[in-house]
């Protein structure tokens, strides 16, 4: 998902992100209203968007009869540089090849992966003792950055508070054990007296028998990609409002839903919204669009979230509380 990482790992503020630590690149815009390429794939996996880039350059390959090895990354950034004429035709997918390089480059460096893997397991259906030895072993490991080490441990909180084995305290010994900056580590608790257990209203890991049923049809269907395994909570409460089962003492209403079918829903998310989330909503019309019989979906925020705005929040938050 290009967009999802490009802010993640880079960062993306009106659709520019900040690329001048890379020798030609500068300030990178990205925009699906002046981009066709971004439009078709802002939403792809990273797997995905690489296909359809190889795609583009094995055309030019043989409209312009060249041969060139395209098995990677750094193949097509080769690519791009010893054709300056593919640039020309394929408009903005030189740019592309350009980011994806920057972040197939932060992810081997940063091991995220792995970290990627563990997250999806802890924010789903992963067994406590496995999460814990799974996050316990990254934290010891020099290739994983502070920011991504703190937010394991926040996801793993946030699961497993209410856990009657669960070791918050020792990991958060090991954040400081590594040298990890105070303010993130402070972050753990600040997420728990924000969002812990006692403060949230609705079943945010699936733990209803519903959601368990759903889970485990889902594993018996197998899983697709074991790094998009998490659907945002965003996904349940759309569900629920279609089938007019949205809790109202969580989301009280002035006035009843006026006849069975809903065609319009606004949904405003105070604090910031994700990228993920902005994912579903994409998906939700999509199926409006081809099926016709979904509502519209219109997601609003005073912000798009990445790890590092959302502790920023949190911490801030913490303050004016204090």
């Amino acid at each position: 998902m290009e967009i999802m990482q490009v802010h993640e790992l880079l960062g993306i503020k009106n659709h520019r992100v900040n690329m001048e630590s890379i020798p030609d690149a500068g300030i990178v815009l990205l925009s699906p209203l002046q981009d066709s390429f971004y439009a078709k794939n802002m939403y792809a996996n990273f797997g995905e968007i690489g296909q359809n880039i190889k795609e583009l350059m094995t055309e030019f390959q043989r409209k312009s009869q060249t041969n060139q090895k395209l098995e990677s990354i750094a193949d097509m950034k080769t690519f791009v540089e010893q054709y300056p004429q593919f640039k020309k035709i394929s408009g903005t997918v030189s740019k592309h090849v350009m980011v994806m390089g920057e972040l197939s480059r932060l992810v081997s460096a940063n091991n995220l992966l792995e970290v990627s893997e563990v997250e999806q397991q802890v924010a789903c259906n992963g067994e406590h003792s496995q999460c814990l030895n799974d996050i316990r072993r990254l934290l010891q490991q020099e290739r994983i950055t502070d920011i991504d080490a703190c937010r394991l441990v926040m996801l793993y909180a946030l699961r497993f508070e209410t856990h009657a084995n669960n070791d918050i305290h020792g990991l958060v010994q090991l954040l400081r054990r590594r040298g990890t900056n105070a303010r993130l580590v402070n972050a753990i608790k600040a997420v728990l007296d924000f969002a812990g257990s006692s403060r949230r209203q609705n079943d945010l890991f699936g733990g209803s028998a519903m959601a368990m049923t759903k889970r485990f049809i889902k594993g018996l269907k197998g899983v697709e990609n074991i790094y998009t395994q998490h659907e945002p909570y965003l996904c349940q409460l759309l569900d629920s409002i279609v089938k007019g089962r949205l809790p109202e003492n969580a989301y009280p209403h002035i006035a009843p839903p006026q006849g069975n079918r809903i065609d319009n829903i606004i949904v405003f998310i105070i604090g910031g919204a994700t990228y993920e989330e902005s994912r579903a909503v994409f998906f939700a019309n999509e199926r409006r669009r081809t099926s016709g019989n979904a509502p519209a979906v219109l997601l609003l925020s005073t912000s798009m979230l990445n790890t590092k705005s959302f502790i920023d929040e949190l911490i801030s938050a913490q303050s004016y509380a204090s």
